[in-house]
């Protein structure tokens, strides 16, 4: 796994399955998505976004924040201190977003990092990839129903263009209580191997050891 990215599944296929229905039901909540982007970015943005303020938005994003938070692992990577700006895109068959980078800072909160949820299976429709640029490559992202994929909001991306069918997603960003990448990163590492050795060893005042620097250092670089 790239230590920049971490992707996780958050819902069940029913649980996916139920949302994209109710989400194909809605037919008044539907807007055009260049309404929240910015002025650059809504130059290459096209797809429909749900009203945040409808019933059936605060409803599913109620859901999916609390799933957000209750997982470790999720929490382990993304040390969120807020969790912000959670929306619903649907891309119909010409739909994409081109290259681009989200704000930084937005009425909502700081975007460290940004999340993709995806909602209905890869085969549902043809295209429509998260595209993430790094240094070496582009990475292409569809995963399946109910899968989520974190990366750094300072990273440049886009949505390839949908050729057929419909891609339902659920997006947004973490305020991180640690900024940089980096540290979060060397975080994530050290958390993680400290959880490991103690469901391998149980504790042991070694491991207490790696638990208090872990603790210090969060309390270091955090916010």
């Amino acid at each position: 796994m790239n230590m920049e990215y971490l992707t996780h599944s958050l819902l069940n296929k029913s649980e996916a399955k139920e949302i994209v229905q109710k989400l194909k039901v809605e037919k008044s909540a539907w807007q055009d998505g260049k309404k929240t982007a910015g002025s650059h970015a809504a130059k290459t943005k096209n797809n429909f976004q749900l009203d945040k303020s409808s019933d059936i938005s605060i409803e599913i994003k109620d859901l999916i924040v609390n799933k957000i938070i209750s997982n470790k692992l999720i929490k382990s990577f993304t040390l969120p201190s807020l969790i912000h700006g959670v929306m619903f895109t649907k891309s119909l068959a010409g739909h994409g977003y081109g290259t681009h980078l989200d704000n930084p800072y937005m009425p909502s909160g700081r975007s460290d990092l940004s999340f993709t949820l995806f909602l209905n299976e890869p085969e549902d429709y043809q295209g429509g990839e998260l595209c993430i640029q790094t240094i070496n490559k582009l990475e292409k992202i569809k995963l399946s129903a109910g899968e989520m994929i974190f990366y750094p909001s300072s990273q440049l991306h886009s949505v390839a263009e949908v050729k057929n069918g419909e891609r339902f997603v659920c997006v947004g960003w973490i305020q991180s209580y640690v900024q940089n990448n980096e540290d979060r990163s060397f975080l994530f590492g050290l958390d993680a191997g400290a959880k490991g050795l103690l469901a391998k060893h149980g504790r042991s005042d070694e491991l207490d050891l790696i638990f208090q620097a872990y603790s210090n250092l969060l309390r270091r670089l955090g916010d």
